[in-house]
């Protein structure tokens, strides 16, 4: 399968989630400078500094807000072509058994269950027109073929289930002109990442953006790092 890539994404409209700062951010501003409406979710829409970007109030382990974020969209811009689940938490870093179960809860409430939610609420829109885009921010640490030893047992676990998330999104909808796909973005100089990490959120917001960009009839249901297709 071929992937086309829109130049620009004037008249089209997107929501990131999680997109106060790192990552989120930087996919934001870079939908914008491409011409899209863009709708940047937060806990607190006081804490979105883009003024490009139209704060909206998503918190995603919140159905309610999560729903009333869709609904203004809808209501404001009567479409959705994208949609980044960026959102997430690092979650606790000891073995399985030293972590509490809250902890475990919140991983998952905030990484899987939240995206789940967010996609659930999307879907209607970004399926009232072919092509409609749905990015998973996931994480190598998610991917079953790379091991999952070293800590953030509950952080691995909720990335390998956003992955199965993008393939069920494929292959329920697909057909239907959906367009899913997951990103590994590497180690990024983020809140979450630390400072240590080797590549800039311009470099890890990159192929996020560019899966933003695809077409009608591209690559779906695939994990993406570099813009290049890796095992799950």
């Amino acid at each position: 399968m071929t992937t086309e890539l829109y130049d620009r994404l004037d008249g089209q409209v997107a929501l990131v989630t999680g997109a106060t700062r790192g990552i989120g951010e930087a996919v934001a501003a870079a939908l914008a400078d491409l011409g899209a409406t863009v709708y940047a979710g937060a806990r607190s829409t006081r804490d979105v500094d883009d003024p490009d970007a139209i704060p909206v109030r998503l918190d995603v382990t919140n159905e309610t807000t999560v729903e009333k974020a869709v609904d203004r969209i809808d209501r404001t811009e009567g479409r959705l072509d994208v949609l980044v689940n960026n959102a997430g938490i690092e979650g606790p870093k000891p073995p399985l058994h030293r972590v509490g179960t809250d902890s475990i809860d919140a991983t998952l409430d905030t990484n899987l269950r939240g995206p789940i939610l967010v996609t659930k609420a999307a879907l209607p829109l970004l399926l009232e027109r072919e092509g409609g885009r749905v990015v998973n921010v996931s994480s190598g640490m998610g991917a079953l073929g790379e091991g999952m030893s070293g800590g953030y047992g509950p952080y691995r676990i909720s990335k390998a289930g956003l992955n199965a998330l993008t393939v069920y999104l494929h292959g329920e909808y697909g057909e239907e002109g959906l367009i899913a796909n997951s990103v590994c973005p590497g180690w990024v100089r983020t809140d979450l990442g630390g400072p240590d990490a080797t590549r800039s959120v311009e470099e890890g917001a990159d192929t996020i953006v560019w899966l933003a960009r695809f077409e009608p009839g591209s690559e779906s249901g695939r994990f993406w790092r570099d813009r290049e297709a890796i095992e799950w």
